[in-house]
């Protein structure tokens, strides 16, 4: 029998290691079966090199819960240690055998790279015991440790090849304890291990055989050992896929697309993203990335590794050379994390455009949750943005489904919507049904209006304008459809210069949060007799203070809505309206007017509104 201290490489690192290592004491888990996984999968490669001899048998990893004992066994029947071994890897704090065997047999599909993952069982208990016997056929040994730096090490007859790791939980985890949560840590973190792992609660009821189907008596493993990614897309169909994707998320709606990445170089990275559908903000759900180093479960805070825009993708990442603390839950700076970043942007960029040239029905009609994703991109990251102009598209606002990318744009209304500087006006709307009469306005002048009403739209207009050449964005209610392309000339008025003046006085009053200019233009008969616009970039600011935006746009939140009151003097009302005798009755009228080109603009509210149906009871008497 031997008894000693483990020696530790800094001074009282240990009780460090048991109570701060993990930020989550239920990584101990994990950690533990995935060195168990280890022990399979290094079996499994000196076999096939004709190193270990002997049946390999079903490689696969048991955890048992014992709770009227107060333990949790995680047992395999891999490789197993001789005395020495323990010696060196137990005792020896963070000296990693699965870092040595990688060095010797470059196998890439080893997880334990740490060298401190078993330590996290301290965490949870009392004292934790090991069995181990070498796959090389010398004695069995046993380890044991109650959490100080003192253990005892001797031969045994445990005669099971592999390891048993015995741990005894402290009062203070009684938590890991309960059957349901130890099984919901195994199918978080190691649903997708590739080595059967096998829950049993050694105190649950077990179903008597004549009262139990066949299929209830056989045992199932916790895992799917050959997950999707891992396997080549030319062996996939559209139904696996689907499949997969309810596996991950039961109750999700099918996914648009997919991608399955696959790289081995310049780094390792497999994986599938998919594309939700999102039709609502409040849909949107960010962290549905899974990040797995060689199929075990790391983490869902992927913001690293995969660019902001596509953190509203769903799927699994992973990669053996995404570097990662002892913790396996926080990336660090590395090059590789750069590299795979920018090549997922462009495989999602190559996607889109793929689809958009080969099927460009399908692609516009899953444009209301793509365009998200798009917009987002092309605010966002600079590279996405050269790649998306080829297939963002913009919905014509007349006429539902009609898509235009924006060379069409161009080419559809090069000779009627350039201003003076020469740019080319993209008119939008926000809102179709509000601000139909302007959309009306602007087709009956041969001008196209486009769809710009997603919760993204007013950050892209705003980021797209500044790096489109000769474009300039403008909302059609901005102005009166004469003046949105370029200032026209005043067409004339049947008003005289008299009847001009006593109209804009008629609309010079205030109204509360409001600043309120008004002119008096020839427009046509067909037109409003009042138009009510706010100008674009005082409306942009707001429109981006509301949305949270700081700086600047925070002190525009705090100014009064500007809005532009024209008065159409063409309007056969005014021939009436200036010569009411009865002032009250023609002040009533003017603010009548005014107040339905404000609730044109969802400007109307509270008191104002009132008093506007109250005086509108008032004239119909």
């Amino acid at each position: 029998m031997q008894k000693g201290q483990i020696r530790v490489q800094t001074e009282n690192i240990f009780p460090i290691i048991k109570k701060f290592l993990y930020s989550d004491h239920e990584i101990f888990l994990r950690e533990l079966v995935s060195n168990a996984v280890d022990a399979a999968q290094k079996l499994k490669t000196l076999h096939g090199k004709g190193e270990a001899k002997g049946e390999l048998g079903e490689l696969k990893v048991e955890v048992v819960l014992d709770a009227k004992e107060k333990t949790i066994s995680i047992i395999d029947n891999g490789v197993g240690m001789s005395a020495e071994e323990v010696d060196k890897y137990i005792n020896q704090v963070a000296f990693s055998g699965a870092e040595e065997f990688v060095t010797k047999y470059k196998d890439a599909s080893i997880i334990g790279h740490f060298g401190l993952g078993f330590y996290s069982s301290f965490m949870v208990s009392q004292k934790v015991d090991i069995y181990s016997k070498s796959h090389t056929g010398v004695p069995g040994v046993f380890w044991s440790c109650d959490g100080s730096t003192e253990y005892e090490l001797y031969e045994v007859d445990y005669n099971h090849r592999g390891t048993k790791i015995v741990l005894h939980i402290n009062e203070e985890s009684a938590e890991f304890l309960e059957a349901s949560r130890v099984k919901g840590i195994l199918e978080r973190f190691c649903k997708f291990l590739p080595v059967a792992i096998y829950f049993t609660d050694a105190n649950a009821e077990k179903p008597k055989k004549e009262d139990a189907d066949e299929a209830e008596l056989v045992e199932k493993p916790i895992n799917n050992t050959n997950p999707l990614w891992i396997r080549k897309p030319s062996e996939l169909t559209k139904e696996d896929y689907e499949n997969f994707y309810r596996e991950l998320y039961p109750f999700g709606e099918t996914p648009l697309f997919w991608i399955h990445l696959n790289v081995d170089y310049p780094f390792n990275l497999t994986g599938i993203l998919y594309f939700p559908k999102i039709k609502q903000s409040f849909e949107i759900q960010k962290d549905k990335i899974q990040l797995y180093c060689n199929q075990v479960f790391v983490t869902d805070e992927v913001k690293d590794i995969v660019p902001e825009f596509l953190m509203l993708l769903h799927g699994v990442i992973d990669s053996p050379d995404i570097p990662l603390n002892v913790s396996r839950s926080y990336l660090q700076g590395d090059p590789n994390v750069k590299k795979i970043n920018a090549h997922i942007t462009k495989k999602v960029a190559d996607k889109l455009e793929e689809i958009f040239n080969s099927d460009r029905k399908s692609f516009e009609e899953k444009w209301e949750s793509l365009g998200l994703f798009v917009k987002y991109g092309m605010i966002t990251d600079e590279k996405f943005l050269e790649k998306g102009n080829k297939f963002l598209v913009l919905e014509d606002a007349k006429e539902k489904g009609k898509f235009y990318t924006l060379d069409e744009y161009k080419t559809v209304t090069e000779t009627n919507q350039k201003n003076k500087e020469g740019k080319q006006v993209l008119l939008y709307t926000t809102n179709p049904v509000q601000q139909d009469a302007f959309i009306q306005a602007a087709d009956a002048k041969g001008y196209k209006v486009v769809k710009l009403e997603t919760m993204v739209d007013a950050a892209f207009i705003n980021n797209v304008e500044m790096k489109w050449e000769g474009v300039q964005f403008v909302r059609v209610d901005a102005d009166v459809v004469d003046n949105l392309i370029d200032k026209q000339e005043n067409v004339d008025s049947v008003l005289s210069k008299e009847e001009v003046e006593q109209a804009k006085k008629l609309f010079e009053f205030q109204v509360p949060e409001i600043t309120l200019t008004v002119e008096v233009k020839g427009l046509s008969k067909e037109a409003a007799p009042v138009i009510a616009t706010r100008p674009e970039f005082m409306r942009r600011m707001k429109d981006m203070a509301s949305m949270g935006g700081g700086g600047m746009t925070a002190f525009y939140a705090q100014m009064p809505d500007e809005v532009h009151l024209t008065i159409n003097g063409n309007h056969p009302i005014y021939q009436a309206l200036l010569k009411e005798p009865d002032m009250d009755k023609q002040q009533k009228q003017a603010r009548n007017l005014a107040d339905l080109a404000l609730l044109s603009q969802g400007l109307l509210n509270g008191a104002e509104l009132t008093n506007f149906i109250n005086r509108s009871v008032d004239l119909l008497k």
